[in-house]
């Protein structure tokens, strides 16, 4: 072990003394300063991944359409479910509709889906909070969650539904035509957890959609999931190739690109804020050592006139910088991982004292604190906690390595 390794270790942890002061609240401020970042970066990670597991779901990983109306959806679907990386491609039709329910009017997005796909009618049964996949048809429709709040709506309900082109057909009219809407009951509540769909979104029925907008046959577009391994936007471009124009595929990821970079941004932003606690760990680390290297002047007075380099005596206090760095982060690491785990019951036990225990999923959607630590991050955060707890140190080194032996001996 070289010499200046050797008193690093001796000035930071004393043989024969209580545990240093100086030593415990700089590994305390990087101690904490990692665990706070790996806490809150790993909770932002796991809110994105639900959200967008949420969104590739309700979207599908690829939408096929033409910018109108597709005439044979079922032959299609079935010529893109013959490619090897397409697990399903289901016909779907979307638009917008007035509700009436008790004088209350809303527009929401109806999306109509495939019922004879096992898979479309199991998705949207997990999201149910509130009826029953057995009393969905094609008299009866899902609303989402805050719909259903705006217009107090129960499963059971019957709600009046008009289109856009039952009034362009009133208009057209003499006016002797009376318009009538289309009556349906409310066979369930569901709630992604998506707030844009959660927000005002209903689910049909295809044959309901296709006898509201008079599509015959017809669907707006085909709903694709791939198969794992294959990724969303390579193969939304081999698609729209071997199909032509004027098929296009539109990826989740780019019908919500917009909503996805705030997440990024959030992120980002709430890394840089909280590093800040690091760098603050790092001036307390320095201002520390520079009173160190004051009260053992004549010690390195003494280093220097037995022949130390000043690259050495630099070394000495720049590696207690480092060991403080590497020790403090990977406690730090234990502790951010340790609360991650217990993530749910400290939440829990926040809710209750504070007395917003359903505030989570009422905002959310999530009945739990999701969290997702990421290897990529955790390099990201200790390469820097250590690099900039060495960085701290250079000031110190660097005074220590000007000293002129002859003054430093004479120091009292």
């Amino acid at each position: 072990m070289p010499w200046y390794l050797y008193i690093a270790l001796r000035h930071l942890f004393p043989q024969g003394r209580r545990f240093p002061v100086f030593t415990l609240m700089s590994l305390t401020g990087v101690i904490l300063g990692v665990a706070t970042l790996i806490v809150v970066i790993s909770v932002f990670n796991g809110f994105g991944y639900e959200i967008r597991s949420k969104i590739s779901d309700t979207f599908g990983d690829l939408r096929v359409v033409n910018g109108g109306l597709l005439g044979d959806p079922d032959g299609l679907a079935e010529i893109l479910e013959t490619k090897g990386s397409v697990d399903t491609a289901i016909p779907y039709a979307q638009g917008i509709v007035m509700m009436l329910y008790e004088n209350k009017p809303l527009a929401p997005i109806v999306e109509g889906i495939d019922v004879r796909s096992d898979r479309e009618v199991r998705k949207y049964g997990n999201y149910l909070i509130e009826g029953s996949m057995d009393e969905f048809d094609d008299d009866s429709i899902l609303v989402s969650s805050g719909l259903a709040g705006q217009l107090g709506l129960s499963v059971g309900d019957e709600v009046e539904m008009y289109t856009p082109l039952m009034m362009l057909k009133l208009l057209e009219s003499d006016g002797s035509d009376v318009l009538l809407p289309r009556h349906v009951r409310i066979g369930g509540i569901f709630q992604t957890g998506w707030q844009r769909v959660d927000e005002n979104t209903v689910i049909s029925t295809l044959r309901l959609m296709q006898d509201l907008y008079n599509l015959g046959v017809g669907a707006h577009g085909i709903r694709i999931e791939l198969k794992p391994g294959f990724e969303t936007e390579e193969e939304g471009r081999k698609i729209a190739e071997s199909l032509g124009r004027p098929y296009y595929a539109q990826t989740w990821m780019d019908a919500n690109g917009d909503y996805l970079s705030i997440i990024k941004l959030e992120k980002r932003m709430m890394f840089f804020l909280l590093f800040i606690i690091v760098i603050v760990a790092s001036f307390s680390i320095m201002s520390s050592l520079l009173t160190f290297v004051i009260r053992k002047t004549r010690e390195i007075g003494l280093f220097a006139a037995m022949g130390a380099t000043p690259r050495q005596l630099a070394a000495c206090f720049c590696l207690q910088g480092m060991i403080i760095g590497v020790a403090g982060t990977l406690l730090g690491i234990g502790l951010g991982r340790t609360l991650l785990y217990f993530r749910d019951d400290i939440t829990s036990t926040l809710s209750s004292i504070l007395s917003v225990s359903d505030s989570m999923n009422q905002i959310y959607g999530f009945a739990y604190l999701p969290a997702r630590v990421q290897s990529g991050d955790l390099i990201v955060i200790s390469l820097l906690s250590i690099l900039i707890a060495t960085l701290a140190g250079l000031v110190p080194a660097y005074k220590a390595s000007k000293m002129n032996p002859v003054e430093a001996l004479r120091s009292e």
